[in-house]
């Protein structure tokens, strides 16, 4: 229906605006909103009510955190609905978010990180770029999106940061590790002159094409790197960033700095990596105490 696309271009205008929130946001509230608008078929949007949702959930076979992602763009769309006094009432207000499970992130120790950061080969140019990406991921923390999506002037190797803008565009500068200053140096000089194309770009980390890096691209190098170093864990770019909050947990950062390196608005969100530790002392306990 017209009707139903157009509330939700109206939507997602105003979220941005008022939100600031990335794109990658945006598509999947709006694919999340036209998949539900195309089930509720001659329905609209703004007439269907709570009994709609949940039989809309429980005709997708979805995990809990799937349905629980949805269920907020669905609050989110429908608060906007309400403020626009566009409905009466809000057919999320009764609805409760389904218990979750909490999933510990793929964990690898700084052995494996080691050992997944020397495979690029630093003789050649993807290389020598390859190996500066990693090595950022992991000093950093990075979001993949933050790290494929960084320009030019964000980084200051002679200052020793880089500043990076994060969800909601919240800007957060953070220090970087002397290794990673010193394989950026390189791939500035000897790399990514020769990948820009047709003259200057403020893209920093370049594909053969002379553009950014695209998710799927970086996913697919990471993955080859891991395969190569004999790492048989599912791993992702979202990896490294795990990896660097926990082994900072483990080697005594305080939380609350965790969290704003991090870009976390919630400290919530950071205690997982507490839990990773705890499970890993578990693991060597039982491993190596003789009552283990």
């Amino acid at each position: 229906m017209e009707h139903n696309r157009q509330l939700i271009e109206q939507f997602l205008d105003y979220y941005w605006l008022s939100s600031g929130a990335s794109q990658n946001t945006l598509s999947a509230y709006r694919s999340d909103l036209m998949l539900y608008a195309k089930w509720l078929d001659k329905i609209p949007l703004d007439s269907a009510n709570d009994i709609h949702i949940l039989e809309y959930f429980k005709s997708r076979q979805i995990s809990a955190s799937t349905q629980a992602r949805i269920l907020t763009c669905f609050r989110i769309f429908y608060q906007y609905l309400s403020s626009q006094a566009l409905i009466k009432i809000n057919p999320t207000d009764k609805l409760h978010h389904p218990k979750q499970v909490q999933k510990l992130p793929v964990f690898l120790s700084i052995n494996e990180v080691g050992k997944l950061l020397d495979m690029p080969n630093q003789k050649t140019i993807f290389g020598m770029r390859d190996r500066a990406m990693l090595e950022l991921l992991y000093s950093c923390g990075l979001r993949v999106s933050e790290l494929i999506n960084l320009e030019y002037q964000q980084i200051n190797i002679n200052d020793e940061y880089i500043r990076i803008l994060g969800k909601g565009n919240k800007e957060r500068l953070l220090p970087m590790g002397e290794l990673a200053m010193e394989y950026l140096s390189q791939y500035e000089k000897d790399a990514r002159p020769f990948l820009t194309k047709k003259g200057q770009t403020n893209g920093y980390f370049l594909s053969n094409r002379g553009s950014n890096m695209s998710r799927q691209n970086f996913f697919y190098i990471i993955k080859s790197y891991a395969q190569k170093a004999g790492i048989n864990k599912p791993l992702s770019p979202h990896s490294l960033r795990h990896a660097f909050a926990t082994h900072l947990v483990q080697q005594g950062a305080d939380l609350r700095s965790v969290q704003l390196m991090l870009g976390h608005s919630d400290i919530a969100t950071t205690q997982i990596y507490t839990h990773i530790q705890n499970v890993q002392l578990k693991l060597q306990h039982s491993k190596h105490h003789p009552r283990g």
